[in-house]
């Protein structure tokens, strides 16, 4: 099969019919009849039928779509596959003989020819007795004929013939196209000799078997909200669903689907047009007309409105709704005309020509407009046709009705559109822009708005205060996206003119108090910026602000781990905040984060879980991402990591909407790669998350990645690389002020000079971070602190060095850190083991187990290679210094990697295991990560260990 097009051998669903299928096999003599409407799946289930016969012989014969069909063609056809498996020991009956002349290539295997017949009834009587006697003679046999649809009469005349005569090891399976009446066979098939004929109707795949057919065709599996719309889109047919996904794969490439919206700009398939455009083409011109008007109208044939805009009375109407539908162009669901799926639609709609299109657009919203329709409807129609005056003020409309049911993603996406068409007056621009600024910043259009907005703080001359909101909502755009530094710069700018704006003012000002945001500004500065913030908002007496504020200084005091923070969010959330679900959602996700941050697990469970449920009940989209984005953070810390790294490397992905949250999920998705593999991956990510971390001043994931970039190096052997990242990773927590955040560079750039000797270079910096963490509560810098004193310690006072470790054990296991637990212990066993004592190996063990239950494969490998060295006993299941193979690789992964381990290329395997190269790719890539290996050659010697 190509590379890119779909695999179409798994059957999705229809086990019943197939069922039905088997039994008609079984039960001969007998008949079945697949029937359904094109492309709904009955050739492919009649195929999984055969390729399940192994024992039964099978001929298929196939009608074809001619003009003036050659009779008896599908029935020929199927006997010209016999060949030399005519004759045998069984001598075949004389009539037979009559075919002969029928079928000049096996005419010489058959008995003679008979006596012409002149009565051309008797002779044709005589080819159907010869035609029964032939299949009688394979049995048991399977005959298969289909797309009855396009039978000639003679054929049709046989099956009646042949219903009623049915040898005794014979099943006929038939198939044939329905659109709204039934195949003319079936009043025949119905009176059958054996009894009535099994009907097997087919009707379209559901949501659940659309996203299992999906899965199959992109060996990946999409979004939920990406295959609900591949269900609307297609109606669940199959052939369709198959056909959109192949012109998904050849447009996107390597690409693997976001969400639905990925769909709405995708050509319809080439094959699906032709089909629908011959359709529409054998309309008359009533029909053709009506359904125009029906595609710019909607998915739905509204009677009334078609009358409206078309001008044609209700029997018109109905006269051309029902030959529409006579040819599978519409279908009747809950009392109305609809459209078969969306596609169809689309290419109805496309076929229009365009001034017909504007004017039946033009001639729909002024149908709306007496009937008081939703505003985008309105907007939608008006702007196809052309109408720019009418469309704007609709936009407008429609923008202040989503705000006001809350939703600020559809209200932005108005104000878009409506900012996009020319000519506007510059007294609407800005007022149209002012309110794309407020709605931008809490709904999903970052990247459209942005342009809009800089544009006009370029070129218009606009009051202060109408500049500083603009400019606010600016900032906040670019901070949304991820241009943490150039946002931060334009909010500064912003306070400027927000001076008579005292509510704006305080907004403003308490997000330049938030200190994860920029690497460029000291905790000093950001809690300067909290006080102005909290005296803007008793000025402006806007309760709103105030708890704006009061958010923001909880946070503040929460990211340095001070213990303070925690009443104020109690009494946060016991007083006002519920009554602000945005607010109220948004705070608890931003707490979750800090406390995480600083190793507060237990709350940061229920702070995510509180307000994951504001969320939703707000539906409050723009939280999805970071919601899922600290759901995955908590996981990891809790060392809950099934099926992680799948969820994460999608959050990161092409389709994510908040381009804030994705330098953490790129960094998330690193930490894990460095602790499962392989390690070049997780270093090309950390690498990725340093340089834009860096590029654009965002400071949290920066001092992190080049934490996590330094102990990857570490494990590498590379301990001068660790030290540099660790040193920058230092200066940036200096810089900011927060030791909360610099304990762990503190504790990585310990271990890197120590592995050269030089640990006690780094004492005075451990000191420094023992003040600044004084009287904090945060149990992930406490644990570093207290590692990083047993690396010096270690040196010259091993007792001191273990009990030093063995309190940092117990408080990652009482935070519930599993990760940093296990990192605790294999420190101190390491460190027993090479002194010799024997309490070494049992910590060893728990370290190991801890890493197991992740699974953090390259841990596992690195821990069970000191065990073999200092020759402590490895448990079950793990052998050879990773976890056996056998239940860490399928077979598929276990063959591609051993001959990736043989040193054979991905071009070469995918030849001989007969598979694309991007699957072979696919599973070197997976058997390096899970068996925690940094390039082919470690896995050579993996797997060696393990056939020995």
């Amino acid at each position: 099969m190509p590379s890119g097009c779909p695999d179409r051998s798994g059957l999705v669903g229809r086990h019943s019919e197939l069922e039905l299928l088997q039994a008609t096999v079984r039960d001969t003599p007998s008949l079945a009849l697949v029937e359904g409407e094109a492309g709904v799946g009955k050739s492919r289930l009649v195929r999984e039928l055969t390729s399940r016969l192994t024992e039964v012989r099978t001929l298929v014969g196939q009608c074809e779509q001619l003009q003036e069909p050659l009779p008896l063609s599908p029935l020929l056809d199927a006997f010209r596959q016999t060949g030399d498996r005519i004759g045998g020991t069984r001598t075949l009956n004389p009539v037979i003989g009559a075919l002969a002349p029928l079928l000049p290539e096996i005419a010489d295997l058959l008995p003679a020819p008979p006596p012409v017949l002149t009565d051309l009834g008797a002779d044709r009587h005589r080819v159907f007795r010869a035609a029964v006697a032939l299949l009688e003679h394979f049995g048991p046999l399977v005959l298969v004929l289909e797309d009855l649809h396009w039978a000639d009469t003679v054929t049709l005349d046989f099956l009646a013939f042949l219903s009623a005569h049915l040898p005794p090891r014979l099943a006929v399976i038939l198939t044939g196209r329905i659109e709204t009446e039934r195949l003319p066979i079936r009043e025949a098939l119905a009176r059958a000799s054996s009894g009535a004929a099994r009907i097997v109707r087919l009707s379209p795949l559901n949501r659940t078997e659309v996203a299992e057919l999906a899965g199959g065709i992109l060996t990946t599996e999409p979004a939920p909200d990406f295959t609900d719309r591949l269900y609307d889109w297609t109606g669940g047919i199959p052939f369709v669903v198959e056909e959109v996904l192949r012109t998904f794969m050849e447009s996107a490439g390597t690409e693997l689907p976001g969400g639905p919206e990925t769909l709405d700009d995708l050509a319809a398939p080439t094959v699906l047009r032709d089909v629908v455009v011959q359709r529409l083409l054998s309309l008359d011109e009533e029909a053709r007309e009506v359904l125009h008007a029906a595609a710019v109208i909607g998915l739905v044939a509204d009677d009334r409105l078609l009358a409206a805009v078309t001008g044609r009375d209700a029997a018109g109407i109905a006269r051309a709704l029902a030959r529409a539908q006579a040819l599978g162009l519409l279908h009747e669901e809950d009392g109305t005309s609809r459209f078969r799926h969306a596609l169809a639609r689309q290419v109805v709609y496309e076929s229009t020509p365009a001034p017909e299109r504007r004017w039946l657009h033009l001639r729909t919203a002024q149908a709306l407009e007496s009937e008081s329709p939703p505003a985008a409807r309105l907007a939608h129609h008006y702007r196809q046709a052309g109408r720019r005056t009418e469309f704007v003020a609709w936009a407008e409309v429609a923008a202040d009705t989503a705000l006001a049911h809350g939703n600020d993603a559809a209200a932005a996406r108005f104000l878009v559109m409506a900012l996009g068409a020319d000519g506007l007056a510059a007294d609407v621009r800005v007022r149209l822009a002012v309110a794309l600024g407020r709605a931008a910043v809490d709904g999903l259009a970052h990247t459209e708005a942005q342009p809009i907005v800089a544009r006009l703080l370029e070129t218009e001359q606009l009051p202060a205060a109408v500049r500083g909101e603009l400019r606010f909502a600016y900032g906040r755009l670019l901070r949304q996206s991820g241009d943490a530094r150039a946002g931060y710069l334009e909010i500064e700018k912003a306070v400027g003119d927000l001076a008579d704006e005292p509510a704006l003012l305080g907004r403003a000002l308490a997000v330049l108090a938030a200190p994860e945001t920029v690497t460029d500004r000291h905790l000093r500065d950001h809690e300067a910026r909290c006080d102005e913030a909290a005296v803007a908002a008793r000025r402006s007496g806007d309760r709103g602000v105030d708890i704006a504020v009061r958010i923001t200084r909880a946070g503040l005091l929460l990211e340095q781990g001070q213990p303070e923070s925690w009443p104020l969010i109690e009494d946060l959330l016991g007083g006002d905040l519920p009554a602000s679900y945005r607010e109220h959602a948004r705070a608890c996700l931003n707490w979750a984060q800090a406390a995480l941050h600083i190793g507060r697990l237990d709350r940061a469970e229920a702070l995510l879980t509180e307000g994951r449920q504001v969320a939703d009940r707000a539906e409050y989209l723009r939280l999805a991402d970071v919601a899922d984005l600290v759901t995955a953070a908590v996981e990891h810390a809790a060392g809950r990591w099934d099926g992680l790294i799948d969820r994460v490397r999608r959050l990161g992905g092409a389709d994510a909407t908040f381009g804030a949250a994705s330098l953490d999920s790129h960094l998330l998705h690193g930490c894990l790669l460095a602790a499962i593999g392989p390690a070049e991956e997780a270093a090309d990510r950390f690498t990725e998350v340093i340089a834009v971390a860096d590029r654009v001043g965002a400071v949290w994931p920066l001092i992190s990645a080049r934490t996590a970039m330094s102990r990857l190096l570490l494990t590498l052997d590379d301990p001068l690389g660790a030290a540099e990242h660790a040193y920058a990773a230092v200066a940036d927590a200096r810089a900011k002020g927060n030791w909360a955040w610099g304990a762990a560079p503190v504790l990585s750039l310990a271990d890197a000079l120590n592995a050269q000797g030089r640990a006690a270079e780094v004492a005075e910096l451990v000191d420094e971070l023992a003040v600044g963490l004084d009287g904090t509560d945060a149990p992930r810098a406490e644990t570093a602190l207290l590692i990083a004193r047993a690396v010096l310690a270690s040196n010259h006072d091993a007792e001191i060095a273990d009990a030093l470790l063995e309190t940092a054990r117990a408080a990652a296991a009482s935070a519930g850190l599993r990760y940093d637990e296990a990192q605790a212990a294999e420190r101190l066993g390491l460190g027993r083991c090479e002194r010799g004592d024997a309490r070494g190996g049992a910590d060893l063990e728990a370290a190991l187990r801890l890493y197991g239950a992740l699974p953090a494969a390259r841990d596992v490998a690195r821990v069970c290679r000191s065990m073999r060295q200092h020759g402590v006993p490895i448990p079950y299941p793990w052998r050879g210094g990773r976890p056996a193979l056998g239940g860490t690789l399928s077979a598929r992964e276990y063959r591609v990697a051993a001959l990736a381990a043989a040193g054979r290329t991905n071009q070469e395997i995918a030849t001989e295991l007969f598979l694309s190269r991007r699957t072979v790719e696919s599973h070197v890539s997976s058997a390096l990560r899970k068996l925690g290996c940094a390039t082919r050659k470690n896995l050579a010697t993996l797997l060696l260990d393990d056939s020995a």
